[in-house]
């Protein structure tokens, strides 16, 4: 199949503050879809850039005591950091406040012009006489004029009202707190209502836009008659000085998405491309990626200002919801709005890509974000799924290498090499939820595999050498089938896997093909569990509203935590202190130190889950427990429990068990089990 030639492009962040991990989903999803495309054999190149005009930007310059070129110069860089660290991979990243995207402006103005599209009137506007500025529809809030709806933006309300920010009620500036002025200004406008027929042709003919939106589009806006765009503000304002009307500029929305193509110019001249073969050429495939919130730009006004200017029009218009934790909008207080640069500090960023991947779908649904789940999930699926294959079995065969035939593994990968093909149309329709499902199904049924067969107690016997390594290569070859189908998502495995194994991963159709006779090198850590305590550690750096507020005098902070324990006298009554025992007694009981590698439900059993923990080095113990009811397997695995080790085996119906773990609770539901600080290691003694 010939190649596709694809441009993708993310909404460009506005340079007046940090990346924070709300931003990031549409730049990782975007970059997975991406790496996606390159790993299919497309020629794929991404776009973005920094937005960098408007009022904002001319305000907290000044609050920094610097010029607008050198804050946004600075804002810039701290993106390109934050995104690089991230491993979001553009192939060009620019600035709307460019030369070549005043050029690019200007040609689009003039298409405009020769149209008949552009009129002018006069505009009520609100004007801040404090901060001495017009106000952009960003830094006015009020009460919707059609609702009644409070506290709600300059140019729409959350229930989709449409209006200027001069028909507000009780308009408040965002900017000083002062009521607004109505003023009258010059301004310039495109007749979006003349395109009317084609933007309805092109948002309802189901090949550009998520149906919700198509239907959200129809709704809203092209049931009646568009309204004319502003597209002019007069001085003072950062931005692009419209040629044909001094004093006005163009409005930071008119040069905005045209970053898009003044960026690929940046691209062109360093790669000696030519910029028609990428935006004017039956070819090319233009994607792009962006949230709801900015949906009536992308879809009615780029599309008419593409058509004028003689432009590609996007392939498709890819619309993701909003980020939310806990099941609430990001907050300060809470510590939940987290910086991209105060997340790095704490965690790995393979780990919000791959949560981020699980939750994404194709719709428009918010994405929420559950820091209990966040751990659970990576924990159990990256590190006890996944990087569990090689690092159980890659150490044995750091001398022998892999086999030289590809042994019988019961059609494990052949399973997983049809599956391929399902995988990549979960990827391509940006369904990375189903994505993650099956391949960790495909984990899940690979880990069987290798605990049945015990490479570990294997490697004891000499003359089992070559059994050893037949499952040391089934193993390695499954680990390396879930991380070419990974790699867009986690690009450093992907990376390490080649390290590991002497082959970089290139292509998807990798997947169908096993790995023989080539050597392993000496297996490297390649991810670490999530800890909890760092992902509170994030969130406590980010709450803004710190202890400063709090009673100075510790005693009285002690009095007041003391008093808030009142623990119930219930669990004695329900359950007595036993006899007494000697310290002899209790000291022949061996407490150890396990953490759970595999967990699975006894399907037969009404309580059990089938526990394999390990003691540390290749010391693994089955252990038959009874607490189903109170935890999901998945959950479980990477946990560390307290362990009665030296427990005679108990033959049960349903197995051996060989140990018990410690928990507490009346039963059922109700059973927690006790966890160790995460500085402890299995093996070591509970004294």
């Amino acid at each position: 199949m010939h190649p596709r030639k694809i441009l993708v492009t993310s909404a460009l962040p506005y340079a007046n503050g940090p990346i924070h991990i709300g931003h990031l989903v549409e730049y990782i999803q975007t970059d997975i879809w991406v790496r996606f495309q390159k790993l299919r054999g497309n020629r794929c190149i991404y776009m973005c850039a920094d937005d960098t005009h408007g009022t904002a930007i001319m305000i907290s310059s000044k609050k920094a005591g610097v010029s607008e070129e050198q804050w946004i110069e600075r804002v810039r860089e701290e993106h390109i950091a934050d995104f690089t660290a991230f491993d979001i991979e553009f192939d060009n990243y620019g600035s709307t406040h460019s030369e070549e995207n005043r050029k690019l402006c200007g040609v689009f103005w003039s298409a405009l012009r020769e149209a008949h599209l552009v009129k002018g009137k006069d505009v009520e506007q609100l004007y801040d006489p404090q901060a001495e500025t017009f106000l952009a529809d960003r830094f006015v809030r009020g009460t919707c004029p059609f609702c009644h709806l409070e506290n709600q933006h300059g140019d729409n309300c959350d229930n989709g009202h449409t209006y200027t920010p001069a028909d507000l009620i009780d308009p408040v500036s965002t900017l000083s707190g002062a009521t607004p002025e109505v003023r009258t200004a010059p301004h310039l406008f495109v007749e979006l209502e003349q395109l009317h027929g084609f933007l309805d042709e092109w948002t309802q003919c189901g090949k550009h836009l998520q149906r919700e939106v198509a239907n959200y589009l129809k709704g809203h806006f092209l049931h009646e008659p568009l309204r004319d765009w502003d597209i002019s503000r007069p001085a003072p304002y950062f931005g692009f000085e419209i040629p044909d009307s001094p004093g006005n500029y163009w409005y930071v929305w008119f040069d905005a998405p045209i970053g898009y193509i003044a960026s690929t110019q940046q691209w062109c001249e360093r790669s000696g491309e030519k910029l028609d073969d990428w935006w004017r050429s039956d070819e090319t495939e233009i994607h792009h990626f962006i949230g709801k919130d900015i949906t009536y730009f992308h879809t009615l006004f780029w599309p008419g200002m593409l058509k004028t200017a003689g432009y590609n029009l996007p392939t498709k218009v890819h619309i993701h919801g909003f980020l939310t934790v806990g099941g609430e909008k990001m907050s300060k207080s809470k510590g939940t709005f987290v910086k991209a640069a105060t997340y790095l500090e704490h965690l790995e960023p393979s780990y919000l890509r791959y949560y981020y991947a699980s939750k994404l779908g194709s719709r428009l649904d918010d994405l929420d974000m559950n820091l209990q789940e966040f751990v659970a999930k990576v924990n159990s699926d990256l590190v006890g799924k996944v990087i569990n294959l090689a690092s159980r079995s890659a150490k044995f065969v750091a001398e022998s290498g892999l086999s030289a035939e590809y042994p019988d593994d019961g059609g494990l990968f052949t399973q997983g090499a049809a599956a391929g093909d399902e995988i990549a149309g979960a990827y391509e329709n940006c369904d990375y939820n189903r994505a993650m499902r099956r391949i960790m199904e495909l984990a899940d049924r690979a880990n069987p595999f290798v605990e049945e067969r015990q490479p570990w107690n294997l490697r004891k016997d000499p003359q089992r050498a070559g059994e050893l390594q037949d499952v040391c290569t089934v193993a390695l070859n499954l680990f390396r089938q879930l991380a070419i189908y990974l790699s867009p998502v986690l690009p450093r495995l992907a990376a390490q896997t080649g390290e590991l194994l002497g082959k970089p991963i290139e292509s998807w159709d990798e997947s169908k093909t096993p790995l023989v006779g080539t050597p392993v090198a000496k297996f490297k850590h390649m991810m670490q569990r999530v800890e909890a305590k760092n992902v509170q550690a994030m969130i406590d750096a980010s709450k803004e509203n710190d202890m400063s507020d709090a009673p100075a005098n510790e005693a009285t902070n002690e009095a007041t935590d003391a008093a808030t324990f009142e623990d119930s006298d219930q669990p004695l009554k329900d359950e007595p202190l036993t006899e007494e025992i000697t310290f002899d007694e209790f000291i022949k009981v061996d407490l150890r130190i396990a953490r759970i590698v595999s967990a699975e439900r006894v399907e037969e059993a009404r309580k059990l889950l089938r526990l394999t923990l390990s003691l540390g080095g290749d010391e693994r113990r089955q252990v038959l427990a009874g607490i189903k009811s109170a935890y999901e397997p998945e959950a479980l695995v990477g946990r560390l429990v307290v362990m009665a080790a030296n427990l005679a085996p108990r033959k049960m119906k349903f197995g051996v068990s060989e140990g018990m773990i410690l928990a507490s609770g009346p039963g059922g539901s109700d059973v927690f089990l006790l966890s160790p600080d995460d500085g402890a290691q299995p093996g070591q003694r509970v004294h």
